[in-house]
């Protein structure tokens, strides 16, 4: 029997400093038939993705929304290059605007090696489609999901992008007691990625061929109304046993919705839920999920970062604090390195991990990529990464919120306002 989450007086960032350091190390376990490797920082993922590309002989597809020309990145389309002159299938989809920063050439030279590479929803595809309702879908909508393929067993799924975030919290926001700390393990952005070997590899490649081909104007089939209604999980009747459910999320009759996955598994909470997400800004049915969930009584935590990348997330999410405390959420702020995770665990029985934040952005307009895993075994292993993460927070209470000024409060219900655009 998977252990339950610690009392809140027991949680480690309850327990007085020095706080504890925090892993970056790879987690296996096995889960219904197949080999999952769990990592926490790029560094790890990085060095293991490059062997398996490497080996690779028949095919390395890959999805990403960030893909940069920094070592990392270059070290990775060396060795795409490398395997598309040997023949193996190279096909690179990334996205226009989070790749924004890697010039033309650094994927030309990728197609000159004999690679395929699509950019999506790119400033020209735009431009063609000037004075049509298109043209709004195809700047306001992004692909941001990070799914690799390697041959016919490996698979890479969660939210790292082909990216080195090595960029620590600015020092002058930390305490100086804690400075030399901090900047000490800044090394890289907290994340959570999953490496799958098993037979349902065939389901993450029936994914990317589907993003690949609409990506091209190609026919993609409609998937069932159960699917994209996600009903597998509203019909779960809880029996024993482990499971792995894909879902690719989007706007149409051709995607499920992340809006709807996170739904169905809230309403079934009955004990605890921890959530460790880089933008948290639930809105709608998602929000009033969460809310009821604690209405049952189910424990709830949330960690999100105190220094997001996007500063307007932190204000926009500000503005729920207040009401999620007087609910009796508890509410935490990692810092010292950023949090870019997006996990929810359920009843320590299952695992929401894939490239999906909970802001409306990703939970409705994106394309997003979520797994379902229904295992005790991992999730007992993602309740102690967010425990983990809890332990290098503050937690936020209500004197916060009485100590904010006019013009923060302000700012937040602004930045509220426009929580769809973030």
């Amino acid at each position: 029997m998977v252990p339950a989450l610690p009392p809140p007086s027991q949680l480690p960032n309850d327990l007085p400093a020095p706080r504890r350091q925090t892993s970056s190390a790879p987690q296996h376990v096995s889960v219904a038939n197949h080999e999952l490797t769990v990592y926490v920082e790029y560094p790890p993922l990085l060095e293991t993705l490059l062997a398996d590309i490497r080996a690779a002989k028949t095919r390395v597809w890959i999805e990403v929304y960030i893909f940069a020309n920094d070592k990392g990145g270059t070290a990775v389309a060396t060795a795409l290059k490398e395997r598309a002159r040997a023949g193996v299938d190279v096909r690179v989809l990334y996205d226009a605007v989070g790749s924004q920063l890697a010039p033309s050439a650094f994927f030309a030279d990728l197609e000159k090696a004999g690679g395929h590479v699509h950019c999506f929803h790119s400033l020209r595809e735009a431009l063609s489609h000037l004075g049509q309702f298109r043209l709004f879908s195809i700047i306001n909508r992004r692909d941001h999901r990070k799914l690799i393929i390697i041959d016919d067993q490996i698979g890479y799924f969660g939210g790292m992008n082909l990216i080195d975030n090595d960029t620590p919290v600015p020092a002058r926001r930390i305490p100086g007691s804690a400075r030399v700390a901090a900047l000490a393990q800044s090394r890289s952005w907290r994340d959570v990625h999953v490496r799958l070997v098993g037979p349902q590899q065939c389901e993450l490649a029936e994914s990317f061929d589907r993003s690949w081909r609409r990506a091209h104007g190609l026919d993609v089939p409609r998937r069932p109304r159960s699917y994209r209604r996600a009903l597998a999980l509203k019909h779960d009747p809880g029996a024993s046993g482990e499971s792995i459910r894909f879902f690719d999320s989007g706007p149409g009759l051709k995607y499920s919705r992340a809006a709807r996955v996170f739904y169905r598994l809230l309403s079934r909470a009955r004990h605890n839920v921890v959530l460790s997400m880089a933008y948290f800004l639930p809105v709608g049915r998602v929000l009033h999920a969460l809310l009821a969930a604690r209405r049952r009584g189910v424990r709830i935590r949330i960690v999100t970062p105190r220094e997001p990348d996007v500063p307007l997330i932190r204000r926009a999410t500000s503005r729920l604090f207040r009401l999620l405390l007087k609910r009796g959420i508890r509410v935490y702020e990692r810092e010292h390195q950023m949090l870019h995770a997006k996990v929810m665990v359920v009843d320590n029985t299952y695992t929401v991990v894939g490239s999906c934040n909970f802001d409306p952005r990703s939970l409705w307009i994106n394309l997003e990529f979520l797994a379902v895993i229904r295992s005790p075994n991992l999730a007992n292993m993602m309740a102690q990464i967010c425990r983990d993460e809890i332990a290098q927070s503050r937690r936020v209470g209500p004197k916060d919120m009485l100590h904010t000024t006019l013009l923060d409060r302000v700012l937040n219900n602004l930045a509220w306002a426009v929580r769809w655009w973030l």
